[in-house]
């Protein structure tokens, strides 16, 4: 099988609440160097294809607005740390609430094992309600990733969502007992 294949039903994320406040990790590993990885994760060109549109300074300390095919969500960021090619964090906030504090963060680590890269994808500072929903998006965003570096195609976000959305809930379930 090859390393950016994988089962329909194998789980890439985590779930963790802390203090009331959610977080995400997703881990994947992918048949491609770091640096094209790395590429995929921060050339506008590139995330058009597989994450959505991105328009702005994608260096340290830059700006952006996004839209995000699967999600559909809709926002700005900021760059916090770029340390090309290992790691990036953003800071970003909801279009629908410009005067929000930047506080949901995303962060990417790629690691590079041979010819593959090993990446954790970490989102935190969301709703712990929300945590199924998150991880399972989150999971579509990752997939879209490696069928990107894999010369494949976005999936159906919205019946990909729905196939995993269960098992994120059960997985969310379980923090609450």
């Amino acid at each position: 099988m090859p390393s950016n294949a994988r089962p329909r039903d194998q789980l890439l994320g985590s779930l963790q609440t802390q203090d009331g406040d959610g977080s995400v990790r997703m881990e994947d590993r992918f048949g491609a160097g770091v640096d094209d990885v790395w590429s995929a994760l921060t050339d506008p060109d590139r995330l058009a294809t597989w994450l959505g549109e991105v328009e702005g300074d994608l260096r340290l300390g830059g700006t952006f607005r996004a839209r995000f095919f699967a999600s559909g969500w809709e926002g700005t960021g900021r760059v916090a740390v770029c340390e090309p090619p290992h790691r990036l964090l953003v800071l970003t906030k909801d279009a629908d609430d410009p005067d929000a504090p930047d506080d949901h963060v995303i962060e990417v680590t790629l690691t590079a094992d041979g010819t593959e890269t090993i990446l954790v994808w970490e989102e935190r500072s969301m709703p712990a309600d929300l945590l199924a929903a998150y991880g399972a998006g989150i999971q579509v965003h990752v997939e879209d990733l490696a069928a990107h570096l894999a010369g494949g195609e976005r999936c159906d976000a919205t019946a990909r969502f729905d196939e995993l959305f269960p098992a994120y809930q059960e997985m969310g379930a379980s923090l609450s007992e």
